[in-house]
């Protein structure tokens, strides 16, 4: 499951090891490796695991919870898990992330919402000239459930709510349309038919869904779009 989540944005540049052989058709030893060079989900999991009592770091509750929200994830104390984890991120950040402290203990969450929405820096540039990149960035770069509609070979249709800034505040906008050409490398995590639920990274398909798990994923976006919101915009 880890794998499948981060084959996208792994195969894109964006985040983990150069080569993305591992997640694409390696051992489990080696998705094992490989996931331990993301700096983003990784010292998540190692938290969670630590927090949790559950040995494995890639314990599919763990990774579930982190990818979806909810789940085992929820019985974390927020504060108590951003100190733990802010002492990982921080030194990794260095100088370069100064918002990495612990006045985001309102905005903080063990899933991966909250490294998208309060850890990375693009939320903080949606009042800048670059809000059209950052916007785009973090609608890519949330995990968001999509109902595939059509498939055409590798282009697939599917139906989904984007990510909307209208310039003060974040929401998700009302079901669209639109159509994402799978298999990066010649290679998809999933092969997805018409009907399926499936949960989207980074323009792919990263894994079937159940209604539950829609559920899980909708309730921890809208959770971390209300406190980043507050953030950017705090009610007088």
């Amino acid at each position: 499951m880890f794998a499948r989540y981060a084959y996208a944005p792994n195969a894109l540049g964006y985040c983990g090891p150069a080569d993305a052989t591992a997640l694409r058709n390696g051992s489990a030893r080696q998705i094992r490796a490989a996931a331990q060079h993301f700096t983003g989900a990784w010292p998540y999991l190692r938290v969670m695991s630590a927090m949790t009592g559950i040995a494995d770091p890639l314990d599919e509750r763990l990774v579930e919870s982190y990818w979806h929200g909810g789940g085992i994830g929820a019985e974390i104390e927020p504060s108590a898990f951003l100190d733990r984890l802010l002492t990982i991120l921080g030194p990794a950040a260095g100088h370069y992330w100064t918002h990495l402290t612990p006045q985001l203990a309102d905005e903080a969450a063990p899933n991966h919402a909250f490294h998208v929405f309060g850890v990375y820096p693009w939320s903080r540039l949606l009042d800048s000239p670059a809000a059209s990149t950052a916007s785009s960035i973090l609608d890519n770069c949330r995990i968001t459930p999509a109902r595939v509609m059509s498939r055409d070979g590798a282009r697939v249709r599917l139906r989904s709510r984007r990510l909307v800034w209208n310039g003060r505040y974040l929401s998700l906008g009302p079901p669209s349309i639109r159509t994402v050409t799978i298999a990066l490398d010649g290679r998809s995590p999933i092969d997805p038919r018409c009907g399926d639920q499936v949960a989207l990274h980074w323009g792919q398909p990263a894994g079937p869904l159940t209604p539950a798990q829609v559920a899980e994923i909708t309730i921890s976006t809208l959770r971390q779009l209300a406190v980043t919101n507050h953030r950017l915009h705090p009610d007088p």
